[in-house]
């Protein structure tokens, strides 16, 4: 029995050391190397080796807009639909559906019926009301003719009066004119077609000025102010230049973003209302230089930014912010006036680290050389 407990024990120690032996043969997999890690580990290595050569460039700061984009659309600032003001029946339609139109230009007509007579009656009432007041007013002056006759001819001579302004205003509006100018974007009276007071003749559009409208977050909403230039590329590829009019004080319920408006000229009313639109507005002039977006490195933070070469020949991060983008490289703040930027080798040197920086010879690796 004894060796048998003892054959068991030898063999469970044998089947451990050789599982032991296993696990300690393995390598552990190396994890992965932190931005942080990867500089301190390039620092300790520039200690032992020559200095590194990195070519440069002299970039000089120009001032530019700082842009805000929105993404928004054009719409009109009014539309009204014109409406009759007496009843009648419709003499003339003047316009069609996308006419022209100026500021009382006439849109409809109501016939004339007989409101010329309506008002010659009205005029002969005006005169039998002078008339009666003229013939008051001397028996007044006999002493023959009390006060309250002398008040109640006044009464009827200013009731006549009205009565031939109201006759006079019903003909005028037989014409029912533009409040403004526009384009007709609908019609609803017919040539023949009775109508009564509040009765519509034509849908007006006011197209221009042109609105562009849109949203910005929080974010975006510092600097934006009115009278702030915008610029819009509409959707057919058209480039219109506005002025912002409007800063909402009071964010949307719903999105909690703030509604913005600008004014875009558009005399020849060619922005229709609908169209899609991309809004940059500047903001303020900040000083910014042109670079390559392969300058641009991380430091230990994460943060984006370019590698210089101060005046004692040691390189220093510089982080910064991008500020517009363009054909020829992108535009970032954050720099000082003049500076010199590491061109080439960039990838390879750390903050803090001296190197041999010899100017750059090849031309166009960033937009503004000195």
């Amino acid at each position: 029995m004894r060796k048998t407990y003892l054959t068991a024990l030898i063999i469970a120690a044998g089947i451990i050391g050789w599982i032991a032996t296993g696990l300690l043969g393995e390598e552990s997999a190396p994890l992965p190397q932190t931005i942080s890690a990867k500089n301190a580990q390039q620092r300790a290595q520039a200690e032992d080796r020559p200095l590194t050569t990195v070519r440069i460039t002299t970039s000089y700061a120009l001032e530019q807009d700082r842009l805000t984009s929105v993404r928004g659309r054009t719409t009109n600032e009014r539309s009204v639909v014109v409406q009759s003001q007496v009843s009648g029946l419709v003499q003339k339609r003047w316009v069609e559906r996308g006419s022209v139109v100026g500021e009382g230009d006439v849109l409809c007509e109501i016939s004339l019926e007989d409101r010329d007579a309506n008002l010659k009656e009205a005029m002969a009432g005006l005169a039998q009301a002078k008339l009666d007041l003229d013939g008051a007013k001397q028996l007044a002056a006999k002493g023959l003719q009390s006060e309250a006759v002398i008040a109640g001819a006044k009464a009827r001579m200013a009731a006549a009066e009205a009565v031939v302004q109201r006759r006079k205003l019903e003909k005028a509006r037989l014409k029912i004119t533009a409040p403004f100018a526009g384009v007709i974007e609908d019609t609803h009276m017919e040539v023949g077609q009775f109508v009564t007071p509040g009765a519509s003749c034509v849908t007006l559009v006011d197209l221009d000025p042109m609105l562009l409208v849109g949203e910005v977050s929080e974010q975006h909403l510092s600097g934006l102010k009115p009278g702030l230039p915008v610029t819009a590329t509409l959707s057919n590829g058209d480039v219109v230049t506005g002025v912002l009019r409007f800063v909402a004080h009071v964010a949307a319920a719903g999105t909690r973003t703030y509604a913005i408006e600008a004014l875009v000229d558009n005399p020849d009313f060619s922005i229709v209302s609908g169209m899609t639109a991309a809004l940059s507005i500047a903001v303020e002039q900040v000083k910014v230089h042109q670079i390559t977006p392969a300058l641009l490195v991380l430091d230990d933070e994460g943060r984006s930014g370019v590698r210089a070469v101060s005046a004692d020949q040691r390189v220093k991060f510089y982080p910064v912010e991008l500020i517009a983008e363009g054909d020829e490289g992108v535009w970032v703040s954050g720099l000082p006036e003049v500076v010199d930027l590491i061109v080439v080798g960039q990838q390879t040197v750390v903050s803090g680290e001296q190197v041999d920086a010899q100017q750059a010879s090849i031309r166009g690796l960033q937009g503004n050389q000195g």
